[in-house]
């Protein structure tokens, strides 16, 4: 199982209106919490879902589903383009491609600077890397133009739960603009054996949703945020963790293809 302790932000805004030079300004939580349904908690009660096994997640997985739909039915009229919000809830970029693309440009200034070095000093595979950027940029045409707020923290060490009719998201350091299917790729990409997408399909067969060109979607999302976190673990040396996320984007396309 993927361990996400290193991926998490520590950003908890204890004001909801901020001064900053004598003038108040509204804080990221807040502009987030006004996108948000009422019936989306940014402060739930319960555990971490991490405690859930398998067996008692199928009983409540249908929770987590209909959470993460409220959050991609949020209004974010008068918020433009895609990726992670800035403080001020700002995007940096036009499209979905330029997003998804740059985020693997290894003269991004920031963490990730001439981070394609792990190639040589890490056990990062190069060709295995390469290949699903590829398979990515492959399937972007079919994410373009899909905006939705996503909380793009969905790992079950984050999420909070009852175990009975409440799921939480208290982290939105990641959060952003972006094809909501990226949600259900995390949570599949942390917990695999739950068989996230295949439920997935089924639950959106017996409530009639449709999604458009859904394979290619979940798998241009989870070649995204597969490669992501798999460059991360293999900065820190989590062999045991990069196997497991190798292994998992590499069976994904014949379980999706499978539906």
């Amino acid at each position: 199982m993927m361990t996400t302790d290193q991926m998490r932000a520590t950003d908890t805004e204890t004001s909801i209106i901020c001064v900053c030079k004598g003038e108040l300004y509204m804080s990221k939580d807040h502009i987030i919490k006004s996108m948000l349904s009422e019936q989306v908690s940014m402060t739930p009660n319960g555990f971490l879902a991490d405690e859930l096994n398998p067996q008692q997640f199928a009983k409540v997985y249908e929770l987590f589903f209909d959470s993460i739909f409220k959050i991609s039915a949020s209004d974010i009229a008068g918020v433009e383009g895609y990726g992670e919000f800035n403080e001020n809830c700002k995007t940096e970029y036009s499209t979905c491609r330029e997003f998804l693309v740059d985020t693997f440009a290894d003269d991004k200034e920031g963490y990730w600077y001439h981070w394609k070095e792990l190639y040589d000093t890490t056990l990062l595979d190069r060709e295995f890397v390469e290949k699903y950027l590829m398979e990515m940029e492959a399937r972007i045409e079919y994410c373009e133009g899909r905006r939705y707020l996503v909380n793009n923290n969905t790992f079950f060490e984050i999420m909070i739960t009852d175990g009975k009719t409440q799921v939480g998201f208290p982290d939105w350091s990641r959060s952003g603009i972006c094809d909501f299917l990226l949600d259900f790729a995390i949570m599949d990409l942390n917990k695999p054996y739950l068989n996230i997408p295949e439920l997935l399909f089924e639950y959106c067969g017996q409530r009639n949703i449709v999604i458009p060109d859904f394979k290619e979607r979940f798998l241009c999302m989870a070649y995204y945020k597969g490669i992501d976190v798999l460059r991360w673990h293999a900065s820190i040396d989590d062999e045991e963790s990069c196997m497991s996320i190798m292994k998992s984007i590499s069976e994904l396309k014949d379980r999706i293809y499978a539906l």
